[in-house]
């Protein structure tokens, strides 16, 4: 269990404080987190902000909580998420900018939609340019969204230090997958997000958007600047034609197809969100924090899996400690409704993926004979990996030698084409599907045993029934339980801090 308290945060490599942990509709608690290197002692510049939807208003809600009672004479806070900084001033308005001016070192953005960066455009003003600007850290494609569409002048004033703006805020664009420039060994690829921490950042999927043809430039315009693109480091987007018989958006119960480059007909493309692994410069733990993401299993390709690739042999050698992710909706949500989010069982259905790889690594390392799994789904050339809710109407005998490296590396030839099924609902088994959590029911321990996996990105409902976390909990926790994770769901507290 998570605890807060003495105790755990002398042996915790990290303190998180999650000022917002959820996806709307209120506008004061939608995401964003803090996270720091226990080791640091609250120096300045010693935490990262993960998104910033909320951010000020978070810091100056808890301080509320605690000051005056849990400030001692030296303005030391006694209790709290906040226990052992040193907070100069005596309103918690005033020491809410203080920590966002001296002990946030910089900002890490997973994608741009205004819920991960509301407060981080309404709170920068405060920042005073004598200190220097503040960075900005996220993959090209999201700075550049930032860039164009929100301080450009128009939309808010250009706050940033390019094109002649207020210098108040500087970007750093992060190389997808990590920088093989810095690092060595474990750590090869990491940068540093802030003192004490170091970040290494991977592209995930956050659903589809459209792109329009121009018809002077006779090309396809992406409507935002967060897709996948071209260059060698970042993921290829997948164009698709929009299917417009029923006068929605898209659905995946269509089968779209891949246009040649020279169509004039609305496309869809790979809406880029990230993946954050954030390392303990002292202990070299780790915890990654996902931004909004989608399931593999009905996506435009496989991106996640290159993260659980990245996260098993962590996970295996007890380095990586706590997985920060979305479920934004409940199981009674329709792949068709998700609109690039997670559920219960697709989050279950991706950490059995993850649990298989960490089986493997295990497998590997003890020299036991490998345990026998089924292939991830059927494939076949040219085809896309189906949604684990429809792969079981698929599959047959024939499909169960073969392998699944294909997965592994996403497909961008614009000549193939594929089809998304139809999605029935089916029971957890089939959400699953391969690999098989029973190949590893008695392994001792389980694959992801001693990992927490907390959840963030929760929609509300507003409604006068329980909150839709207390569903998608116990969901998560039955899922988890029959598909023998081992890892421990939770759902944290904005008022308290996560010792890990």
């Amino acid at each position: 269990m998570a605890e807060t308290g003495g105790i755990m945060a002398e042996k915790a490599a990290f303190q998180v404080i999650v000022l917002g942990p959820t996806g709307g509709p209120r506008e004061d608690t939608v995401t964003g987190i803090l996270v720091r290197s226990t080791a640091t002692k609250w120096s300045p510049n010693s935490v990262v902000a993960v998104d910033a939807g909320t951010l000020l208003a978070g810091i100056i809600r808890l301080l509320e909580r605690y000051i005056p009672e849990c400030k001692d004479d030296r303005g030391i806070m006694t209790s709290g998420p906040f226990q052992g900084l040193e907070l100069p001033c005596k309103t918690a308005q005033a020491n809410a900018a203080h920590v966002f001016r001296e002990i946030i070192g910089a900002v890490l953005i997973t994608h741009p939609h205004l819920d991960h960066i509301s407060g981080l455009a309404i709170n920068t003003p405060i920042l005073e340019a004598g200190n220097g600007p503040k960075p900005v850290a996220a993959l090209p494609s999201v700075l550049s969204a930032i860039k164009n569409h929100m301080f450009n002048d128009v939309i808010w004033p250009n706050l940033s230090d390019e094109d002649g703006g207020a210098g108040l805020l500087t970007y750093q664009r992060l190389v997808e997958g990590g920088n093989p420039r810095f690092g060595r060994g474990d750590s090869r690829g990491y940068v540093r997000a802030c003192n004490g921490l170091m970040t290494k950042c991977l592209s995930v999927s956050h659903g589809r958007c459209k792109q329009r043809y121009h018809p002077e430039t006779g090309t396809h315009h992406r409507v935002g600047s967060t897709v996948f693109g071209d260059h060698q480091l970042i993921l290829p987007s997948r164009a698709i034609s929009l299917d417009h018989t029923d006068g929605s958006f898209y659905s995946p119960a269509r089968s779209p197809r891949i246009l040649p480059s020279n169509s004039k007909e609305p496309v869809m493309a790979t809406v880029e969100s990230s993946a954050f692994f954030l390392r303990d410069h002292h202990t070299g733990n780790e915890i990654i924090v996902f931004g909004d993401v989608e399931p593999d299993s009905i996506s435009l390709g496989t991106h996640n899996k290159r993260v659980w690739e990245a996260a098993a042999p962590k996970i295996a050698t007890g380095k990586l400690r706590a997985i920060f992710i979305e479920c934004s909706y409940n199981d009674s949500t329709d792949d068709s409704y998700l609109y690039g989010h997670m559920c219960p069982r697709h989050l279950v259905a991706e950490l059995g993926m993850l649990a298989h790889r960490v089986m493997e690594i295990r497998d590997s390392n003890t020299g036991e004979k490998k345990r026998k799994r089924e292939p991830i789904g059927p494939i076949e050339s040219g085809s896309e990996q189906v949604s684990p809710r429809s792969k079981r109407t698929s599959s047959s005998s024939a499909d169960k030698g073969k392998t699944s490296e294909s997965l592994i590396e996403p497909r961008s030839h614009q000549s193939e084409s594929f089809e998304t099924p139809q999605i029935p609902r089916v029971d957890l088994r089939d959400a699953l599907g391969d690999p098989d959590p029973e190949t590893w029911a008695g392994a001792t321990p389980l694959p992801l045993e001693g990992l927490r996996v907390y959840i963030i990105h929760i929609k509300e409902n507003l409604t006068d029934g329980p909150h839709p976390r207390e569903q998608i909990l116990k969901e998560l926790q039955d899922h988890g339980k029959e598909a023998h994770l081992g890892c421990e769901f939770l759902i944290p507290n904005p008022l308290e801090g996560i010792w890990i």
